[in-house]
């Protein structure tokens, strides 16, 4: 039975500014992302990756060429289609961006129940059992403010998989954080995407955690290098 790629693009161009201004950014990208495929995506500052991370979340609008994910096509999609196709998504980003005055659970329960009509006990019980999974079972009444900057992390990994995403999209999510805890927070993005069956789409620099993806793509000057497959590393503890 023939099944879609998570993610399906061919020929995508776009620009920035307006008139004078307006310059090419992207140039003929044409990628597919299987299902339950992590991507690591690199290259230069200002090279397009975040660029490119957005528009694939839905983030800015399809100018020229053709995004497809999950089957559906983004360009020409209206702000209500790109609402739904955006709860199909979970976004993690350098800054964890958790709100100071919840708790760790209720930082999840709320990307949970703005996205799903479920009853108050349901959407605890899901949250609470997704933090236990990154490992703060211990943590669940902490706020940010009294969590390391890996625990904040793990806070944010659980935000984005609780409501059960067909693709994650990561961009930088290990930068400000040191290598072993870098490498923890991989690891359980990668343990959690196949036991959750999503794809993985992540932007980096960060050369020590490159091994993780079951594929490799650079963009250098708005232009996407072929990706290598690789040989997916092993958990840390089997080393």
């Amino acid at each position: 039975m023939f099944r879609e790629s998570t993610v399906s693009i061919k020929s995508l161009n776009h620009f920035l500014g307006q008139n004078q201004l307006r310059r090419q950014v992207l140039f003929d990208i044409s990628l597919q992302i299987e299902s339950q495929e992590i991507v690591i995506l690199t290259g230069p500052s200002g090279a397009g990756k975040t660029t490119l991370l957005t528009l694939i979340g839905g983030l800015r609008s399809v100018q020229n060429g053709s995004l497809r994910l999950l089957g559906k096509e983004l360009r020409g999609a209206s702000n209500q289609q790109l609402v739904k196709i955006r709860r199909e998504i979970g976004y993690i980003f350098q800054s964890h961006n958790l709100l100071g005055f919840l708790t760790a659970r209720q930082n999840v329960q709320m990307a949970l129940e703005a996205s799903e009509n479920i009853s108050d006990a349901n959407a605890k019980s899901r949250s609470e059992a997704i933090l236990r999974a990154v490992g703060l079972g211990q943590h669940l009444n902490h706020h940010p403010g009294e969590l390391s900057g890996g625990q904040k992390q793990r806070v944010a990994i659980a935000r984005a998989l609780v409501c059960r995403p067909r693709l994650i999209l990561a961009d930088e999510p290990t930068a400000s954080l040191d290598s072993q805890t870098g490498r923890d927070i991989i690891e359980i993005m990668s343990r959690l995407s196949k036991e959750h069956g999503c794809s993985i789409l992540m932007v980096t620099h960060d050369n020590r955690i490159l091994d993780i993806a079951d594929r490799l793509l650079r963009i250098e000057d708005g232009r996407l290098a072929v990706g290598v497959k690789q040989p997916r590393a092993q958990p840390i503890g089997a080393r």
